[in-house]
């Protein structure tokens, strides 16, 4: 069949569709759904501790026998002053006191966790192991290479992607910028790297010699077949499956993107420190107004982040974030299952007619 590639090959899967490592968005059952319906459910563990990773991973293997993946965040090196974090917080602050919060330090993010994160996967035998943010080190690679785990780079330009082969990981995510959600950009700043999908995949292809799959603004059948003309072996998705009922985004942030359009969405920083795409919100504008002060990821994470769940918690999407990509108008509100069974309907009814 058309749809059989190496990534259904190297995967031990049925059909090429990743679901995204959508951190703070994905449930057991997400994750067990999309693969006991053939695709590659991903655990999104970047926020994770490895603690909390090895009960994910215990409660998956309880729900499907079938592969599944865990995504991590490759730890970056960052600076910052005390004095920022106390200029942020006080700018921060009328926020806080709305929400009855109290006001956040910094965490300690040390490397170390990324270590036991990687302990906690070859431990557990995942089959499936995905990088966002950078490559992981030769050692992590012969590590988990040594244990049979399959390894997805993330890139978003050409030369990201020679360096996710380059470092010897299986498969490489072309990342375009109508993805939703952070950058995946290692090399130069997210806020520039911006090709898009259906030009960044096909110069990947020719450029690399493993298997990239497609990311970015897709979200029904078509996409998938155009990008498996472009010479993709999968497609990864991840504002397709944040409206499904197993996802763990927050209802009024489902409905916002229900509700939302194309235009809808911008590439910012100042949620996190570092860029992603969500739809545009107060929250936002008041923090573009304020840039200079934002410091770099993790940090203005760090300091954004209980004032975002706690909006979103509260149903108040102005003060959250909504990550999201620019194929909104395309989102359903569906369950897992019936998703990915008219995503491949849809599939297999283009390539018939391609066929005809």
């Amino acid at each position: 069949m058309w749809y059989q590639t190496e990534v259904t090959e190297k995967c031990g899967i049925q059909f090429p569709i990743i679901q995204a490592g959508m951190a703070g968005s994905t449930t057991p059952e997400l994750v067990a759904n999309v693969s006991e319906m053939g695709g590659l459910g991903t655990i999104g563990a970047g926020y994770m501790s490895p603690e909390r990773l090895d009960e994910e991973i215990q409660q998956v293997k309880r729900l499907t026998s079938k592969p599944f993946a865990v995504n991590l965040f490759v730890p970056e090196s960052f600076d910052y002053t005390e004095a920022a974090v106390d200029d942020m917080n006080d700018h921060l602050q009328s926020y806080r006191e709305v929400l009855g919060l109290e006001t956040p330090k910094p965490a300690a993010h040390d490397e170390d966790v990324f270590k036991r994160q990687i302990d906690v996967v070859i431990a557990h035998e995942v089959p499936v192991c995905s990088f966002t943010f950078g490559v992981p080190s030769t050692e992590i690679v012969t590590r988990l290479t040594a244990a049979g785990t399959v390894l997805i780079g993330s890139a978003t330009t050409v030369a990201e992607a020679q360096a996710v082969a380059h470092a010897g990981l299986d498969m490489v995510v072309a990342q375009g910028s109508e993805a939703g959600g952070h950058r995946a950009a290692f090399q130069q700043e997210g806020t520039t790297s911006l090709v898009g999908t259906m030009t960044l995949v096909p110069q990947i292809v020719d450029s690399v010699t493993i298997p990239v799959i497609a990311a970015g603004g897709i979200m029904d059948g078509r996409g998938w077949v155009a990008s498996h003309v472009l010479g993709a072996a999968g497609v990864q998705l991840g504002t397709a499956f944040l409206t499904t009922k197993e996802s763990a985004m927050k209802p009024v942030q489902k409905q916002a993107i229900l509700n939302s359009v194309e235009t809808d969405t911008v590439v910012t920083k100042v949620l996190s420190g570092k860029a992603a795409r969500g739809l545009r919100n107060p929250l936002i504008d008041d923090l573009e107004n304020v840039n200079d002060k934002v410091l770099p990821y993790p940090i203005q994470n760090d300091l954004t982040k209980q004032i975002r769940a706690t909006a979103a918690q509260a149903g108040n999407v102005d003060w959250t974030h909504t990550w999201s990509g620019q194929g909104a108008r395309l989102a359903r509100e569906t369950e897992v299952k019936q998703f990915i069974h008219q995503f491949i309907t849809e599939a297999q009814l283009q390539v018939d007619r391609l066929n005809v």
